[in-house]
C-alpha cells in the first residue's frame, strides 16, 4: 500500500535533514575532538611530570577557561549571522565578508586584556585561596600558554566561516595535524628531546602557543587559496570599520559569550573549590573534567551544526525546516551522550589510567577521579541537551534569555548546590560534581522549554536585517 504523498514527502524531508546534519556535524565533531585532544595531551604530559604539576596546570587552564569561552561565545555570533546571510542569498558575499571582518576586529580587541590578566596570574590565583607553590607553577605555565589564545580565537572566526559554508573538512584536516604537532613539540619542550631545552611545565604551555599559531596560519592559507572561499575576499581591507555590523555582532554575541562563560566559569570555580580541599582533589577534578570535556565535543559539534542548519532555514523563512534542523541535531547529540554515560560507569578506572598510573603517589588521586566520573556519567545527557538546546536557539538569533538561564542554572543552582553538598554536608569533591550535574539539568530544561515555545514567542519568524 502506497504512503500518502504528504507523509512520504515529510519522511523524505526528515531523512534529508538527517543526512545534511550528519554531513555538516561529523567534521565539526572530529575537529572539536582534535582540539580537545590537544589540551588533553597537555594534561597527560603534566600527569607524567607529577600530580603537583598536573594540579598547577589545571589551575592555570581553569583561569583561562572562562575568559576564553566568553570570547569564543561572542565570536560564535558570526556563525548564525553568516549562515542567515547565505540562506537569504541576496548580497550574501558582501554580508559574509563584512561579518567576518568584524569578527577579526573583536578578536583583536578582546585578546589584549586577556593577555594582561594572564601575565599577572600568580596574585590572582593566590587571591583565590590556592597554595603558593601551586600558584607559582600555574603562573609559570601560563607565561608560555597565554599566547595560544590569539591563534585559537583567530582560528575560531575562520572555523565559523567554513561551517556556515558547510565546508568543515579543512578544519578537521588542520586540527588533526595540530594533535601530532602538539604531542611532539610539547613532549620535546617539557622533557628536553630532539635537541630542545628541558623547560618542564613552561614548555607545555609554550608548545600549545606555537601549535595554535601554526594552525591559525594554516587555515588562513586555505581560505586565501581555495577557489570557493577566495571570492569572498575575507582578508581584503580588513582594517575598514563597519560599526553598525560591529554593534549587531556584539549585541548578538555578548549574551552567547555570557552563556558560555557562565558555564565554563562554574567549572573553573569548581576547580578552585577543589583547591580549598586539597591538591589531590584538583588533580582528580582535572582528569575527570578532561574526560567529560572530550565526550562533550560531540554534542557541541551537533549544537554548532544546529546553529547553522536552523540559521539557514530561518533565512529561507522555512518553519518546518527550523523544526527538523533543531530536533535532528538534538536526538543525535543526546543519544551519543547517553552512550558515553554508560561507558563512564562501565570502565572509569581504565579512563583515568590514561592520565595517571597506579602507584602509592597516585592511588588517592585515581580513586577521587573515579568517584567524580560516576557523577559525570549521570549528567552526560543533561550536558548534551543544554549545549544543543543553546545551539538551536542561537540559530534563531535568540541569545539574551538563554544567558539568563545560564546565570540562574549554573551559578545559583549548580554552584549553590555544590557548595552546600561539599562543605556543609561533607561530600567534598563529589558534592561539587553533584552540584554541577544539578545546574546542567536545570539549564537543559529551560532551553528546551523555550525552544518548544519558539512560535508563540515569535522567534521562528524573526530575522533582524543587518545593514
Amino acid at each position: 500500500m502506497e504512503q500518502p504523498a504528504d507523509i512520504s514527502s515529510t519522511r523524505s524531508a526528515w531523512r534529508d535533514e538527517l543526512a545534511a546534519t550528519v554531513k555538516l556535524a561529523w567534521p565539526l565533531i572530529l575537529s572539536n575532538l582534535t582540539m580537545a585532544l590537544i589540551q588533553a595531551t597537555d594534561v597527560v604530559l603534566m600527569g607524567w611530570l607529577g600530580p603537583d604539576q598536573l594540579a598547577a596546570a589545571a589551575l592555570g587552564l581553569n583561569l583561562t577557561f572562562a575568559m576564553a569561552l566568553v570570547a569564543l561565545g561572542i565570536l560564535t555570533a558570526t556563525a548564525p549571522m553568516m549562515a542567515t546571510a547565505l540562506g537569504q542569498r541576496s548580497n550574501a558575499v558582501r554580508d559574509v565578508r563584512r561579518t567576518f571582518r568584524q569578527g577579526l576586529w573583536l578578536t583583536a580587541m578582546m585578546i589584549v586584556p586577556m593577555w594582561l590578566i594572564l601575565w599577572n596570574a600568580e596574585p590572582v590565583i593566590l587571591a583565590l585561596g590556592q597554595q603558593p607553590d601551586l600558584a607559582a607553577q600555574a603562573a609559570l605555565f601560563l607565561r608560555g600558554y597565554m599566547w595560544s589564545l590569539g591563534g585559537w580565537l583567530f582560528f575560531q572566526v575562520m572555523r565559523n566561516f567554513l561551517s556556515a559554508m558547510e565546508r568543515p573538512g579543512w578544519i578537521l584536516a588542520i586540527s588533526i595535524a595540530g594533535i601530532v604537532l602538539n604531542a611532539l613539540l610539547s613532549w620535546s619542550l617539557i622533557f628536553g628531546h630532539f635537541g630542545l631545552p628541558r623547560l618542564g611545565i613552561f614548555g607545555g604551555g609554550l608548545g600549545s602557543s606555537i601549535v595554535w599559531t601554526a594552525l591559525a596560519f594554516g587555515l588562513a592559507v586555505v581560505i586565501v587559496r581555495d577557489r570557493q572561499f577566495r571570492r569572498f575576499r575575507l582578508f581584503g581591507r580588513w582594517w575598514r570599520p563597519d560599526w553598525p555590523r560591529f554593534r549587531r555582532l556584539l549585541k548578538l554575541g555578548f549574551p552567547i559569550g555570557m552563556t558560555m562563560g557562565l558555564e565554563g566559569g562554574v567549572f573553573s570555580a569548581a576547580a578552585y573549590l577543589m583547591g580549598l580541599i586539597d591538591a589531590a582533589s584538583v588533580a582528580a577534578h582535572a582528569i575527570a573534567l578532561q574526560i567529560a570535556a572530550t565526550s562533550f565535543m560531540v554534542p557541541l559539534g551537533f549544537g554548532q551544526a544546529a546553529t547553522v542548519r536552523v540559521g539557514l532555514a530561518l533565512g529561507r523563512g522555512d518553519r518546518p525546516g527550523i523544526t527538523r534542523a533543531g530536533w535532528t541535531a538534538f536526538a543525535l547529540g543526546v543519544g551519543f551522550m547517553a552512550l558515553t554515560g554508560l561507558a563512564m560507569i562501565a570502565a572509569p578506572e581504565a579512563m583515568v589510567g590514561l592520565f595517571l598510573d597506579r602507584g602509592p603517589a597516585n592511588d588517592h588521586v585515581v580513586a577521587l577521579a573515579v568517584s567524580f566520573l560516576f557523577v559525570a556519567a549521570i549528567f552526560q545527557v543533561a550536558d548534551g541537551a543544554q549545549v544543543i538546546g543553546a545551539g538551536m536557539l542561537r540559530g534563531l538569533h535568540d541569545t539574551r534569555v538563554p544567558a539568563i538561564f545560564a546565570l540562574f542554572g549554573y551559578w545559583v543552582i549548580g554552584l549553590g548546590v555544590g557548595v552546600l553538598l561539599a562543605f556543609v554536608m561533607g561530600w567534598q569533591g563529589v558534592g561539587i560534581w553533584s552540584g554541577l550535574a544539578a545546574g546542567l539539568a536545570a539549564v537543559a530544561l529551560l532551553m528546551l522549554l523555550r525552544w518548544n515555545r519558539r512560535d508563540s514567542l515569535g522567534l521562528a519568524g524573526r530575522v533582524t536585517p543587518v545593514v
